[in-house]
């Protein structure tokens, strides 16, 4: 029969090998705060660069305004709800289908945020900060589909394919006299 300390020795091994240590805490695969910022910043307008504003119906302005408000308050299912009902209104608004694929990102719909841009290049202009803010996006989701399954798919552009159509986007302003 075995002594008392010589058992208790056993069975704190029996015990230490039957616990597990917890995994190491994976990286998020995609951050989608940090996505929309990089977007958003692709965007920014040079003081010498052309950049066309179309003029906007004030309803769906407001509906825009409520958008960016659900935003900051967090409430990105809203936001994109809220924009969901201006493009209702003005379904082709390059601006428009980028700020609602934007908010795609935010929710975490990678393939309606690429679906969106899409859309907003297709029917908007090929030069300017709305330009690079489209293909931005379709960066930033290729980026987050590359790290979730490394694979590229024939005929869709890659995060730095992506990225030379965005620098593409940069045409300066005719000069002024």
């Amino acid at each position: 029969m075995l002594k008392l300390p010589a058992s208790l020795a056993l069975a704190g091994l029996l015990l230490a090998a039957c616990s597990t240590t917890p995994p190491p805490l994976a990286e998020p695969m995609f951050d989608a705060p940090a996505a929309v910022r990089a977007v958003r910043a692709a965007g920014g307008a040079a003081s010498s660069e052309l950049d066309v504003q179309p003029l906007r119906d004030p309803q769906v302005e407001d509906m825009r305004k409520e958008a960016e408000r659900l935003e900051r308050a967090g409430q990105n299912p809203q936001a994109a709800a809220a924009l969901d009902q201006a493009l209702q209104i003005t379904p082709d608004d390059p601006a428009l289908l980028q700020e609602r694929a934007e908010a795609a990102l935010l929710n975490d719909k990678l393939d309606d945020a690429e679906r969106f841009a899409r859309k907003g290049l297709d029917g908007g202009s090929k030069v300017g900060p709305l330009c690079r803010r489209h293909w931005e996006t379709i960066a930033q989701v290729r980026e987050a589909r590359a790290r979730a399954l490394p694979v590229d798919v024939p005929g869709n552009p890659s995060a730095a394919d992506a990225r030379r159509e965005r620098d593409a986007c940069t045409v300066a302003a005719p000069p002024r006299y």
